[in-house]
């Protein structure tokens, strides 16, 4: 099964919680205390956001988080690969010399462009999109990817 990890689920629960408000300060605590994940990894998450660039941070007592950018400009794809590296389905998608069959593998061609497929799919869909399709928004609309039904490619997080 391709799952990304808990800690990019949660990271994206994190962006999107942020982006429903993009231009205020945000706390860590609050952030965890508004989505139910315990502070310690909202924190890890915001401080590895932030190395990333998707994320600003202001010290002090009055500081916070916010968006670095606008959220129409910050992807799912952005935030996978910020938390978790390049997207890569297969070892041999992930690059060259990952295996030592790929000269002659028949599956490795294909195995690409399923990659790609997924990584276009995650780039098309932005933190706008999420924050517009869940219940922060006060939206019950979701949003439609690559032709499927709205609602199809729903998670069971907000």
């Amino acid at each position: 099964m391709l799952k990304i990890s808990k800690l990019a689920d949660y990271g994206t629960v994190v962006m999107v919680r942020i982006a429903a408000a993009p231009f205020r300060l945000h706390t860590a605590a609050e952030v965890a205390d508004e989505i139910g994940i315990p502070l310690p990894t909202v924190s890890k998450l915001l401080k590895g956001l932030t190395r990333q660039g998707l994320v600003a941070s202001k010290r002090g007592a009055l500081g916070g988080y916010r968006l670095a950018r606008p959220p129409e400009e910050i992807s799912i794809g952005h935030v996978i690969t910020a938390l978790e590296g390049p997207v890569a389905v297969t070892a041999c998608s992930d690059g060259e010399g990952c295996c030592d069959h790929e000269a002659d593998c028949a599956t490795r061609a294909p195995w690409i462009r399923v990659n790609q497929i997924v990584q276009e799919a995650l780039e098309e869909v932005t933190l706008a999109d999420m924050v517009a399709a869940s219940p922060l928004h006060g939206s019950t609309q979701s949003v439609e990817l690559h032709g499927l039904p709205a609602g199809a490619a729903s998670g069971s997080r907000p």
